[in-house]
């Protein structure tokens, strides 16, 4: 039978625009030094840590095979060490596989996003095209968007004031969450004027850059004792790619995100979205609130703008931290998402606090208009 698997500790810095004073190296050590202060894990070949997983991205780090950069930092040196290189919440998936098999007893993933330091996140986003005949027409992850956001629109019913009152309801949220990078509050009226990017899509509809880090241990039910009074535990985990290409999907509903979810819950038991207390969704832009709710299951396909009407994200508990809007670490949306999953699930969110929480739903994406979706259900 599958080992089960608890996040024991886990550390993160503050999101910033522009960390200039530390590199990659240094943001890493300092969520390091917190997850060996909490739980005093060590690198001893027989008990201690063997397996490391890192996420980042070449192209932001600007270098190949960027992990290299890291091993010693994350203590792993002469131990086993795997990139993910798509969102992070994947490399929570990785490190479950690993302990659920009995490969390992401890997992420690580290994670980083210094997204400040490339010239343009357009320019690297373009990167992520087919390189014959999509990349040349200057595709990248903020018009892609621009075009997922015309087709939702049309489907939905979603108005522009829609997109403001997500806007809205995001900077009141992270306004009590000290990691999040934008917090003060904002009008319909701001949001509506702002620079126009991809239409329909304007500045503060869209996630900032962002640079941030993050650090958890994993563990094997046996040994939790020895780190944590306060196991949270990772139940359920799935994930689906959809198609490369934009024209052969259907923008305005995801079926890689539907399917990823269903795999999630049928692996936590087979429990259903009204047995969840939080929903943590990767919105990179604020259409994204709706869209990915439909496709999770939380409101019928095409309610969405309704859905929003009725008040559905406070009453469900969706985005609780302020969600990406408030900043967005590329390639780590993911895993932002489950650190606050695991705080709210340890009682440890401050003012934010959802009373009485006993599960979580994480959710990262990766591609341009969500080609990838990884989900993960987290419970106390």
């Amino acid at each position: 039978m599958a080992r089960r698997v608890a996040i024991c500790a886990a550390a993160q810095i503050r999101n910033e625009a522009n960390i200039w004073h530390q590199r990659f190296q240094g943001m890493l050590l300092e969520c390091f030094e917190s997850l060996v202060d909490q739980t005093g894990l060590t690198f001893d070949m027989d008990t201690g840590v063997r397996s490391v997983v890192t996420c980042s991205d070449d192209v932001l780090d600007a270098r190949t095979i960027s992990d290299n950069g890291m091993t010693d930092v994350v203590g792993a040196h002469y131990r086993g060490e795997e990139k993910m290189a798509q969102d992070g919440l994947n490399g929570l998936g990785y490190a479950m596989a690993a302990i659920m098999s009995g490969h390992d007893d401890l997992v420690l993933l580290m994670g980083h996003c210094k997204e400040s330091q490339s010239e343009s996140r357009h320019m690297c986003t373009n990167l992520a095209f087919e390189p014959f005949y999509t990349r040349p027409l200057g595709l990248d992850y903020l018009n892609a968007c621009g075009l997922q956001a015309r087709a939702y629109m049309a489907r939905s019913g979603l108005t522009d004031d829609h997109l403001a009152e997500v806007v809205v309801r995001a900077r009141r949220q992270a306004a009590q969450n000290p990691f999040a990078r934008k917090t003060s509050p904002v009008t319909t009226r701001e949001v509506q004027d702002s620079p126009l990017l991809a239409d329909p899509l304007r500045e503060l509809h869209y996630s900032p850059v962002t640079d941030w880090a993050v650090g958890m241990l994993l563990c094997c039910e046996e040994r939790v004792h020895e780190f944590t009074d306060k196991p949270v535990w990772l139940t359920g985990f799935g994930s689906c790619m959809d198609s490369y290409f934009l024209g052969e999907r259907d923008l305005a509903f995801s079926t890689a995100l539907q399917q990823a979810s269903r795999r999630a819950l049928k692996m936590a038991g087979g429990i259903n979205t009204r047995e969840i207390g939080l929903f943590e969704l990767n919105d990179a832009a604020a259409y994204q609130v709706p869209l990915w709710a439909e496709s999770i299951g939380l409101v019928p396909a095409g309610e969405g703008a309704r859905w929003l009407e009725a008040g559905g994200p406070d009453r469900l508990q969706v985005n609780r931290s302020g969600g990406m809007l408030n900043g967005n670490p590329l390639m780590l949306g993911g895993l932002a998402r489950a650190m606050e999953a695991f705080q709210q699930l340890r009682g440890e969110a401050g003012d934010r606090q959802v009373d009485s929480l006993q599960r979580a739903l994480a959710h990262g994406t990766t591609g341009p208009a969500g080609q990838h979706h990884a989900v993960l259900v987290m419970e106390n």
